[in-house]
């Protein structure tokens, strides 16, 4: 294996995950996630699977987990919806090895029915969520859910997003180190059984975990403060740091790798050096919400940045006036819509729709496109199995 790889931040997880010693990855495919799963079963020594939905997949990577078998799951964002059930139980468990999932958001919308922002998971269940700014990134805090998953006894979300999953950067090669994990289920009732009784207790734990987590976030180095430019302070995370490096390459910077808990200390300890700070965040304000709770006023992100869509440089330059460089026509590409397969069959189904002028109610998936012409045989989609 050469020393410089250039890989997705999807095939840079796959490659984490299998040097952090994984033995199990399950999942449901969706777009930007499901490549990771594609990787990861071209390396030895681990089982994986699609399981029939993402709840499924869930379940059984905490059945692993609690076995003694790190473990990788993955989904699209609109997956986590259907796993939130187990979620927010294993987040009262706890594992006993390491038990990582993959939220591929898609700012955007390229290939979903909506624009959810999954921050917001980690948030509500309380467990911890990183989020990479590149391939790079990917692969080493992959490798970083583990330990933390296992140091704290947690499910760990890894937050990806569209433009991270499909996107190339060069990943040096890591340390590899496979070796057999004790696999074997040790009953404990009082943690791994979810009456009542034992539930309050966990939640108690649950709460303690927190608090060292959040002091762990503080003293983290995925968390970083950047002091440059003491005229420009931005505080992000994600893709957005490749964005305002792009632009702003002087600027001050405060990037967080750890979006949930947040380094709160780190941050108020970076606002107190600048009179405005701007929070440049994909979606939802997250950070800013979480920000302002600190007590912190000076601080601007929705005001200037849209809430919608996913972010770009070119946004960037004009939220600060600086508008984009116009360069010389080039040649017009034609727009090209998505298509159905030639050979579909599904081709000639929709026409027959048309034809016999039939309300469709349609489901996920590439037939979705039946909306479109030449076909305009679909009423309605709403989400996986609504039809």
């Amino acid at each position: 294996m050469s020393n410089q790889l250039l890989l997705t931040g999807n095939e840079a997880i796959a490659l984490g995950s299998y040097e952090a010693n994984v033995k199990v990855g399950t999942g449901y495919p969706g777009t930007p996630s499901t490549e990771i799963l594609e990787n990861l079963k071209t390396y030895e020594g681990i089982y994986t699977e699609w399981s029939v939905n993402e709840k499924v997949a869930l379940e059984i990577g905490i059945g692993s987990a609690i076995t003694g078998a790190r473990t990788l799951v993955t989904m699209k964002h609109v997956g986590l919806n259907v796993a939130a059930d187990p979620l927010f139980t294993a987040a009262y468990t706890g594992i006993k090895a390491g038990l990582v999932i993959v939220s591929a958001d898609d700012p955007g919308m390229y290939s979903s029915q909506n624009e959810q922002d999954n921050r917001f998971y980690a948030f509500f269940a309380k467990i911890p969520c990183l989020e990479p700014s590149d391939s790079r990134e990917a692969r080493d805090f992959t490798k970083l859910a583990f330990v933390i998953s296992e140091q704290f006894d947690t499910p760990v979300i890894l937050r990806s997003t569209t433009r991270i999953s499909h996107t190339k950067s060069v990943v040096p090669a890591g340390e590899i180190s496979r070796k057999d994990q004790d696999l074997q289920f040790i009953p404990n009732p009082q943690k791994y059984v979810m009456i009542p009784a034992h539930a309050k207790v966990r939640h108690a734990e649950l709460e303690k975990r927190l608090i060292a987590l959040r002091k762990y976030s503080n003293q983290s180095p995925v968390n970083c403060i950047e002091i440059n430019d003491k005229k420009m302070a931005f505080i992000t995370s994600g893709i957005c740091y490749q964005y305002i490096k792009e632009v702003f390459p002087d600027a001050s910077v405060l990037k967080i790798g750890m979006i949930h808990p947040l380094p709160d200390k780190m941050i108020k300890e970076f606002c107190s050096q600048f009179s405005k700070v701007y929070i440049m965040e994909e979606l939802d304000p997250y950070l800013e919400t979480l920000i302002r709770s600190l007590g912190i006023s000076h601080v601007e992100g929705k005001s200037l940045f849209p809430a919608t869509g996913e972010l770009t440089p070119d946004i960037l330059k004009n939220t600060f006036g600086m508008g984009i460089k116009k360069e010389k026509p080039g040649p017009t590409i034609l727009a090209r819509p998505p298509a159905l397969c030639p050979g579909c069959t599904h081709r000639a189904a929709f026409l027959i729709f048309r034809k016999l002028k039939l309300k469709v109610s349609g489901d996920i998936g590439c037939y979705t496109l039946g909306v479109l012409p030449p076909y305009m045989a679909m009423d309605t989609t709403i989400d996986m199995g609504a039809s």
